[in-house]
């Protein structure tokens, strides 16, 4: 058996917006295939334990409803692998505008 999760805990939660054969005609044919989805994370409503329908305060303070996915969710975002010519573009910039560097 699950432990509750508290009201006024910080989770995640995830709802299907729209299933497959739903979506607005226009967007691309892969896409239609696919449910539009939304994960949002804010603080809990009620006590509940995971799997549950539940509501959301965000933290701008809109709520909304889903399946409650996870507590104390991490944020797992990144910029990807460094691009190479990138990482030369600030140094040579301040060289350039310091007229060290022909154009």
């Amino acid at each position: 058996m699950e432990a509750v999760v508290k009201r006024g805990s910080w989770v995640q939660i995830h709802r299907v917006i729209l299933p497959p054969g739903q979506r607005a005609p226009q967007v691309p044919e892969e896409t239609q295939r696919v449910p539009l989805e939304l994960w949002a994370k804010g603080f809990l409503d009620h006590d509940a334990r995971l799997g549950d329908e539940v509501t959301i305060r965000t933290i701008i303070g809109r709520e909304m409803t889903g399946c409650l996915l996870a507590v104390n969710p991490r944020y797992e975002h990144d910029f990807g692998s460094p691009i190479p010519e990138l990482l030369t573009i600030g140094p040579e910039l301040r060289e350039f505008l310091a007229g060290r560097r022909p154009r």
